[in-house]
């Protein structure tokens, strides 16, 4: 299972290790590994989002995940997308950012650093509807019941987690100074105008890509909730990868057994890349502070990526959000803080180890919370369904 799972992300490290000590040397070699561990340490969250999700999805969209979404992930979020940025930003012509980034490296850091503000306001705002989405989102199984339950009441409040999305973008838009010095001395830049702009662009970036998502897939589960005919069992094809199992009777069972395809899969692998678009962005302003050539930054973060795919398909593989149910808690937490430390750094400068840490300590507390439950439930096997009902509710 782990070698079949990763033993492409093996491979290609192998490889690109190999490359980057060919063109650079011992120290590009350093570096490219440095990255790499920089894009798993700030990702893992990542990886456990995207197998909720993937989970939804039948066979075949599974392996465009796993196949044009490498691509797209590892040469359009940590190659092309930050050269589009700087183009876009800067004013550039698509070749002129192209020359700067292999040519002047000095200036393209710059330039990037630059666009961090739109890029921060834009993922940061992405990043946080879906984690106030998730928390105000009433469910059966609570981590952190104390807050989550208050909360999910909050949540019946038509479009409070657009509200408060606007109110913490006007709070980052409005303390930060009206206009800074471009890096370099060319100019100054509106920053307020800008953070606002690329703020509400990530909102309704989310709201379009997640509500056409969202969209067909209540529809697929109402034609498989017409559709079903009470004969008993059937074999369809399950979305964790393409096995077979026996579906349950009801519609909603069998809409879930057979996982998502056309027009709900495709809206839900855009969501799924704009969600990896928005966790690469710190990834890629980080990289700087190690490189600022764009091709050790592209292999070092490339590498990472593939193995965030490779660890996201071994969570559903495994069925690992089934068996520890408050990992997806853990995740929603980290990005709702790696969403806070997005919009923190438009005006502070915010480590990468606190950025990697937060997201890992978050993931290991949901991990370890789920073992305990875990164990609790399968101790109290002789006790009552409401006894085990408040168990299975979080602490």
């Amino acid at each position: 299972m782990l070698l079949r799972t990763f033993g492409w992300s093996f491979g290609i490290t192998a490889a690109g290790l190999a490359l980057a000590g060919i063109l650079w040397g011992g120290k590009g070699l350093a570096i490219v590994a440095i990255l790499s561990i920089l894009e798993i340490s700030l990702s893992f969250d990542n990886a456990v989002i995207n197998a909720g999700i993937v989970r939804k999805l039948n066979a075949f969209w599974q392996k465009i995940f796993l196949t044009i979404g490498v691509l797209i992930a590892v040469f359009g979020m940590r190659l092309v997308f930050p050269i589009i940025i700087v183009a876009v930003t800067a004013k550039l012509s698509p070749w002129e950012a192209v020359r700067i980034a292999v040519n002047d490296h000095d200036r393209y850091e710059n330039l990037v650093s630059n666009a961090h503000p739109a890029i921060a306001a834009f993922g940061g705002m992405f990043l946080l509807m879906i984690f106030l989405d998730f928390i105000f989102e009433e469910r059966d199984i609570n981590w952190l019941s104390w807050l989550e339950k208050p909360l999910a009441k909050l949540g019946k409040l038509d479009m409070l987690s657009v509200a408060v999305a606007m109110i913490v973008l006007v709070i980052a838009g409005t303390t930060v100074a009206d206009s800074v010095p471009l890096h370099g001395g060319h100019g100054t830049v509106d920053k307020a105008e800008t953070v606002l702009l690329a703020g509400v662009a990530g909102l309704i970036t989310y709201l379009v890509v997640g509500g056409i998502s969202g969209f067909f897939e209540e529809r697929l589960e109402d034609d498989e909730d017409g559709d079903e005919d009470g004969e008993g069992p059937k074999t369809v094809e399950e979305p964790s990868l393409g096995a077979k199992v026996p579906a349950a009777t009801s519609g909603a069972n069998v809409a879930r057994t057979v996982g998502l395809a056309g027009k709900a899969a495709f809206f839900m692998f855009l969501y799924l890349e704009v969600i990896d678009a928005s966790f690469s962005f710190d990834g890629v302003i980080g990289a700087f502070a190690i490189s600022n050539d764009i091709f050790e930054i592209a292999l070092g973060l490339g590498i990472g990526a593939m193995y965030i795919r490779s660890l996201t398909v071994y969570l559903v593989r495994k069925g690992t959000l089934d068996d520890y149910v408050y990992l997806e808690h853990g995740a929603h937490y980290a990005i709702g803080a790696l969403a806070v430390i997005l919009l923190i750094t438009i005006k502070y400068d915010v480590s990468e180890v606190i950025t990697g840490l937060v997201g890992v300590v978050l993931i290991a507390a949901s991990y370890w919370s789920s073992v305990v439950r875990n164990r609790r439930l399968g101790e109290g096997s002789g006790q009552s369904d409401d006894d085990k009902a408040e168990v299975s509710s979080g602490v």
